[in-house]
């Protein structure tokens, strides 16, 4: 049984979908992201599915008696599936073209996560947080909204099925229980496992379970037609909750939780409240509205990778027009795959099953075990850009023999523990970038190596969100006390202290001051719990504290590079020059070293007043800097690249400064 058409549902897909684009733009204006709520755009999307497929369900169950799940599956593959794999199918060549290795292999992965519905798992396992500037290189990031709404496709009709078969009296109370329970599980996961429940179904089911619940009750009582003052009342008041979101909600706001009640409970509002003669209603039915409405699911799946490859190639790069013409392109593939893919593909009798599922999905599955079996496709670059194939996130890159990511866990990890020549590591991401490879050389030197790598660590000091005054979950004076307490009870161990002290130091984000800036303002800072008058006085408590009882390595800083290395570099040079001939010492990607001087000028005083006999120092400058090409640090040589963004070491570029502290290493435990 159809269920009739209600131009407002559409409308709310129009809302929902503007937010979620504009959301995932990333629009400034005066270091303020106005739409920065916009991702509630996917939680209106939920209600509204179940809303609809509850309907679907329960009027086929009450006028046949039965529920034919095979149909059902295959509307949904009709409706889901060609317009995904047209947008995969167009990414590939971008793909091809400006994805390194390393993260072709991601992409290839997300595509297979992707067509079995389980991407909101593997984003989460893979450690991608969403909202994070990591995700916003991810072409298909967004498809774990995707993968959430189809798996409770999956499981509901059978859900359905059962509870109105044999329990169909109780069947509003057992939507309500899944609901109240599914709630209460979202915002304790909220709080303490955040990501998991970001992407997870069972804490993402109660807003769907929200629409099911209105629809359970459209179709046993019927929606209220009396009382129209109420219902104007009503349905304005759920737009302005949705509304009331959208500035309320920020990046750090615990979500999905009690929060996002409020535009859930909005959308229902609109829902149950919806009628013909009412403002909100005629507001949501408009010709624009609606004609957004019905391509809402192709502007869904082509806004990400657009705005993702744009990133990538530095197509935008704040330049105004092309900005306008990647948002006329969206539209325009939008309007094109919704009339020539989704729609005829609903049609059975024009266009066969295998014809629109089964041979693209083959070719799509087949197209990526190949990337992820050739490791990337390494072949598609020289011998440089493979050096840095394998060097994103490299902080990322060192596991636990549980697997789990050594940085940022609370929990240190430890490598070759046998040994009593016992080394320790403590820092931030610069530091993360080392141990990879640090890790492989400890163990060949027969060291012993724990790290604690995260946060500089900054004693009475807690890493502040500027504008919200929320406190960094891992880098605060709670967790620095207790990283003390850990290592005031070691003796005759090497510690390592390094990372990025000119941004802790000065709070700004880095400029060349030759176009490439890291960023406007950074959004953190660190304030005091009265224990330390500075940064300075905290960090010169733990080294001489530590040194007391330990050798102290000192790592200098490490030039920051301003732009992103590996993508200056691919834009530079002619990839197809697989030798790179024109690549020489007047046209290598370089800094400034004055710049430099500059910069790491309070970080240099500060690491030179800490003294003793115990207190070793590294300079990486010496190596980047010293061997001077026109008074430039040099980023890359003829061979590889050094940096695997604007700031963090690659593989390459941490082999280099690992030769440094294995060398100093060496002569401490002699």
């Amino acid at each position: 049984m159809k269920i009739s058409y209600r131009p407002e549902i559409d409308g709310l897909r129009a809302i929902a979908v503007v937010l979620v684009i504009l959301y995932h733009a990333q629009i400034t204006i005066f270091e303020y992201q106005p739409f920065e709520g916009g991702f509630i755009g996917v939680d209106i999307f939920f209600v509204i599915s179940g809303y609809l497929i509850t309907s679907i369900i329960l009027n086929e169950l009450n006028f046949t008696g039965t529920f034919s799940i095979k149909k059902f599956y295959e509307r949904r593959a009709r409706r889901i599936l060609p317009a995904l794999f047209l947008v995969i199918f167009f990414s590939l060549p971008f793909a091809w073209k400006y994805i390194l290795p390393i993260s072709f292999l991601d992409f290839s992965k997300s595509i297979l996560f992707s067509l079995g519905f389980t991407s909101n798992y593997y984003f989460h396992y893979s450690g991608q947080t969403y909202g994070a500037e990591s995700g916003l290189f991810k072409p298909l990031l967004h498809t774990w909204s995707l993968s959430v709404e189809e798996q409770f496709y999956i499981l509901f009709p059978f859900f359905m099925i059962v509870s109105f078969k044999y329990f169909r009296k109780y069947l509003i109370l057992i939507l309500i229980l899944g609901f109240l329970t599914s709630l209460i599980l979202a915002n304790w996961g909220s709080q303490n496992h955040p990501s998991f429940t970001f992407y997870s179904l069972p804490t993402r089911a109660w807003e769907i379970l929200a629409g099911s619940i209105i629809s359970y009750l459209e179709i046993k009582y019927k929606r209220l037609n009396k009382f129209i003052f109420l219902q104007q009342l009503f349905s304005i008041f759920g737009l302005i909750l949705i509304i009331f979101s959208v500035f309320l909600f920020q990046k750090d706001t615990p979500h999905p939780s009690f929060y996002t009640l409020i535009p859930v409970f909005g959308v229902c509002l609109i829902i149950w409240f919806s009628n013909y003669n009412l403002f909100v209603t005629k507001f949501l039915s408009n010709k624009l509205f609606t004609s957004i409405g019905l391509i809402s699911y192709s502007l869904y799946l082509w806004h990400y990778p657009i705005f993702a490859f744009s990133r990538i190639s530095n197509f935008t790069n704040g330049i105004l027009i092309k900005q306008i013409s990647i948002l006329i392109l969206l539209l325009t593939l939008s309007i094109i795959s919704f009339y020539l893919v989704e729609k005829p593909a609903r049609n059975k009798q024009t266009v066969s099953f295998k014809s629109i599922i089964i041979i693209p999905f083959s070719i799509l599955i087949i197209f990526s075990f190949i990337v992820i079996k050739n490791n990337g496709l390494t072949g598609r670059f020289s011998k440089i850009i493979k050096g840095i194939a394998q060097s994103e996130e490299t902080y990322n890159l060192l596991r636990n023999n549980k697997k789990e990511i050594c940085f940022g866990n609370e929990m240190p990890c430890n490598f070759n523990i046998s040994s009593q020549n016992k080394v320790i590591v403590l820092g931030d991401s610069i530091m993360g970038s080392l141990m990879f490879d640090l890790k492989l050389r400890a163990e060949r030197e027969n060291y012993s190596l724990m790290t604690l790598v995260g946060c500089l660590p900054f004693i009475g000091f807690n890493l502040v969100e500027k504008k919200t005054g929320e406190v960094n979950y891992n880098c605060n004076d709670k967790n620095f006390s207790k990283l003390y307490k850990l290592l005031e009870k070691e003796e005759n161990s090497i510690i390592i202290v390094g990372g990025r002290f000119p941004l802790h130091l000065s709070g700004f984000l880095f400029d060349n001051k030759e176009g490439g800036v890291e960023g406007v303002a950074w959004n953190s800072e660190y304030l005091s719990t009265g224990k330390f008058k500075d940064l300075n006085n905290s960090f010169k408590y733990l080294i001489n504290n530590l040194s007391k009882k330990n050798k102290i390595i000192l790592l200098y800083p490490l030039p920051e590079a301003g732009w992103n290395v590996p993508k200056e570099f691919l834009n530079r040079f002619d990839l197809k020059d697989k030798n790179f001939k024109k690549l020489n010492n007047d046209n290598f990607i370089t800094t400034s070293y004055d710049v430099y001087k500059k910069r790491s000028e309070t970080s240099f005083k500060l690491l030179d007043k800490i003294t003793g006999n115990n207190i070793h120092r590294i300079y990486p400058h010496k190596i980047f800097c010293d061997n001077l090409i026109k008074n430039r640090c040099i980023t890359h040589d003829k061979n590889s690249v050094f940096y695997s963004d604007d700031r963090h070491p690659s593989i390459e570029g941490a082999k280099i400064i690992n030769n440094l502290i294995i060398d100093e290493i060496r002569k401490l435990i002699k």
